[in-house]
Order: C-alpha cells, then structure tokens, then sequence
C-alpha cells in the first residue's frame, strides 16, 4: 500500500496529528500555506547547490505545496528546483503547476520525458500541458508516445481552446444500460484499465449514446439482479464537445453536478467532464473577466514582463486616445474657464464620479452577462433599473456637491450648475455601463474587453461638456 493510501486509511485523530507535525516541521503555516522561513531555507539550499538539503526539505510536501514552491522562487531558480527534486516531480506536481511555471519546465525537459509524464496524466491534463507549446515541440513530444495516448491528445487539441473537446477527459465508465447491478459490481472489480476515480457509471445504448447515468452510490445500494435501465437517472445533462468551457461551467453552477457526459456532433459519448476541473474553470474566468476590464493582460504574476507590459500598453495607449477627446472637449471652453478659473478646480469631480459610476453598472452588467442572468428577455428591465438606480444616485451626489459647493463658495447658482451636472453624468454613467455591454455583446464581442474604455469616454466627456456647457449656458463664466 501506497504512503497515500495508507493516509486514506488512517483514523481521525491520527491523520489529525500528521497534520499537526507537518505545521511542526516548519513548511505550512496555520492555512496551509508555505512559510516564508521554509522558502527561505530552500532558496538558501538552491544557492549552495545543496541538492539533497533541497530534497529533505521538500519531501514531506504534498504535490500542490510542490507546486506553489517553484513559483515562489526565482524564476531562475525553478530548473534547478526540479533538478535537485527530480524524483518527486511526479504527475500531480505537473498538473497542479501554475500554467507559465509549467511551460517553463516542459521547454526544458527532452520530449521523451515529457511523453512519459503526459501518458501518465489523465488527458485534460496532459493537453493543458502540451497546448502551449510551439508546434514543433508539440510533433516531438507526441512522437515520443504511445499511438493510443497521441491519438488521443492529439484529437482533444484539435478542438477550440477553452471548448469542453480541451476540458473533457477520456478516461470514463461506461456500459450497455441493459446489464444489471450485480454485472456492473464485478465488471469494474475485474477491469484493471479502468480509471482509479470516478463519481458515476454512464449508460449508452447500442450506438454509444448516453441514455443515463448510475452514481456509485445507488449501485452499491441496489440489489444485483436489478438492470441498470431500472435504476439509471435518466434525466442527465450532456454536454457538446464544441461548448465553452464557461458555458460549462454555468451548466455545472445551474445544476450543481458533478460530472457530466461529452457527445460529439452525432450524439455519441466521447469523454466527460468533472467538477474539480470545472473549479479551476470558474476561477480562470472570472479572473479573467476582472483583467480584461482593466486591461491588465492576463494578470498572473509569472507571466513574461515582455508580455505584460505589450499587453498593459495597447490598452493604455488606447485610454490616452480617449482621453484626448476628453480634453478637446475642454478645449471647447477655454474662454469660460479663463473667466471663471474655480470651473477648472470643479470639473474632474463631475466627471470622476461620472466614471466610478459607470464601472460600477458595467461591473455589475458584465458579471450578469457572464453568468446568463441577462439575457434578451430582461435586457429592457435591467436598463430601466439601472437608470433609476443612476437617477438616486445622481440626484443624492448633485445635491451633496451643489449645497457644498453653494456654501464654500458662497455662489449658488455654481452649486446649482455642479449639481445639474452631476445629475446628468450619472444618468450617462448608468446608461453607457448597460447598453456599452450589451451592445459589444450583440456584436459578438466580449464585453469584458473594451467596455471600459467606452465607458469612461461617455463619462469624461459628458462630465466635462455638461458641466462646463451649462456654466456657459447659465452666464456663469
């Protein structure tokens, strides 16, 4: 029996107090998380060229602490991590890498070593490892495995990223739905090939259709001469191989499964996809969500400098596009704000809270588009919300900053101008972050990646010539 295994088996208690001697050790603090003390001593080892130091020190770990170790040393330091551990970097270390530590390892590694790790890894894994490769370091990875394992990476890379074809693993239980309980017991205590873990048995019928699904649960509780067909659930949720990956993970949220069966195009079963993949999918997104609003590019921490600054820069050189159309507004008012200098002090208050305003609607619409909350059937009540939410907040803010200003400045009308302006550029706000969104999403773009910068023209804009223009208008400046 296997150190992991016998884990398994260990009572409460016991397990409770190998935990506690890990937190001893000095590698985990009280959350689980590598000490900073810990890293140290390795860093301190790496830089000795202590290898066996390095691997005392990292052997007790679980494989997801392995990971998290190579990315909290230096980038320079992880080859030699991996070269000093070189034994412990079994295939749940590779799998739980962060994506560019891994990449990393892999370019470095000769491709018949990593054939060896991907034929171990469940196929989902193996194709997250391979994908980001170049496309000859992909051929000669797959040349160097198993005709079975390439054939099989080798179609799931064939589909589009982030569809459920990259996400689905291959590695299932399934059986003709017309064999019985007792059947199904000694077919999987027989069949070696099987995969170590799995939650439910799936049914199909003569052409590999999935027709039901049998948790172990309810195989373990029937009795043997019970056909699968009596007992199967038949209302299941399937899912097309070319969905993506975060309409799946919607489906998963919504129905709160476990896993799900994959079909190709003809309907028949081709793969799976289960729950701790789909967690890693939820993350993924709305990360990525919250980046692309911001334009910080992918927004992990080991990403290449090089490509986070290109990515970070385009999207600033576009803000400063937009932000000259806001300052040729003001251009337009150069005499009024020569005449009545206190305009230039006020106006970036109309309009910064114009912008707080519209990311806040725009975060909020962005996350309901993402999660299917909004769709065509109340997109017309979730403007009329969102507008009289922007018409309370602006009409509490125009009177907060016009009685404020009023006073200061002992000028009413200018309280009053501030106000109104205010007022307005809210309504802008509110407006510009639903219908930008929902527009980019009409289109068939992501809202998330441009909405930001279509918001915050609206608002600056506005801000700026409803402010200044009702100054002119009113005979205030």
């Amino acid at each position: 029996m296997s150190e992991a295994d016998l884990k398994e088996h260990l009572p409460e208690d016991e397990a409770a107090a190998e935990e506690e001697d890990a937190l001893e050790t000095g590698s985990l603090d009280e959350e689980n998380r590598l000490k900073p003390d810990f890293v140290r001593s390795v860093k301190d080892a790496l830089d000795d060229d202590d290898s066996d130091r390095v691997y005392d020190l990292v052997e007790p770990l679980h494989p997801a602490d392995i990971a998290d170790l190579f990315e909290l040393v230096d980038e320079h330091e992880r080859l030699t991590l991996a070269s000093s551990i070189r034994d412990l970097m079994g295939v749940e270390v590779i799998a739980e890498l962060n994506d560019w530590v891994r990449e990393l390892l892999v370019e470095a590694l000769p491709a018949d070593v990593v054939a060896g790790i991907a034929e171990q890894l469940d196929t989902d894994d193996a194709v997250a490892m391979l994908e980001d490769l170049d496309e000859e370091d992909q051929r000669a990875v797959l040349a160097e495995m198993e005709p079975e394992d390439r054939a099989a990476i080798e179609s799931a890379l064939a589909y589009p990223e982030e569809s459920a074809g990259r996400l689905m693993s291959r590695e299932l239980v399934a059986v003709p739905e017309t064999m019985t309980v007792g059947d199904l017991i000694d077919f999987l205590r027989e069949h070696r090939e099987l995969p170590t873990e799995f939650w439910e048995v799936f049914c199909v019928d003569a052409l590999h259709h999935p027709v039901g699904s049998c948790a172990l649960s309810w195989i373990l509780r029937c009795p043997r001469n019970i056909p699968l067909y009596d007992v199967m659930k038949r209302d299941q949720t399937i899912i097309p191989v070319g969905m993506d990956q975060e309409e799946v993970a919607l489906r998963f949220q919504k129905y709160a499964l476990i896993s799900a069966a994959v079909v190709d195009p003809s309907g028949r079963l081709i793969g799976q996809i289960t729950v701790d993949d789909v967690v890693h999918v939820i993350q993924e997104e709305a990360g990525e969500d919250t980046l692309l609003l911001s334009g910080a590019g992918d927004g992990d921490i080991n990403e290449p400098i090089l490509l986070t600054v290109r990515a970070r820069l385009t999207w600033l050189c576009v803000n400063l596009a937009t932000a000259m159309i806001a300052s040729s507004v003001v251009g337009l008012f150069q005499g009024a704000i020569s005449r009545f200098a206190l305009l230039a002090v006020l106006m970036p208050i109309v309009s910064g809270m114009g912008g707080n305003a519209g990311t806040q609607t725009l975060a909020v619409v962005v996350r309901a588009i993402a999660t299917n909350q909004l769709t065509d059937t109340n997109t017309w009540r979730m403007i009329m919300r969102e507008f009289r939410i922007a018409l309370a907040n602006g009409t509490a803010l125009g009177a907060l900053i016009g009685v404020g200003t009023g006073v200061l400045f002992g000028n009413a009308l200018l309280g009053a101008v501030i106000a109104t302006a205010m007022v307005v550029n809210n309504l802008v706000a509110g407006l510009a972050g639903i219908l930008v969104p929902v527009t980019l999403t009409r289109f068939k773009v992501d809202p998330a990646v441009s909405s930001a910068v279509f918001v915050t023209t609206a608002t600056d804009t506005m801000g700026f010539f409803s402010f200044l223009g009702l100054a002119v208008l009113t005979g205030l400046a």
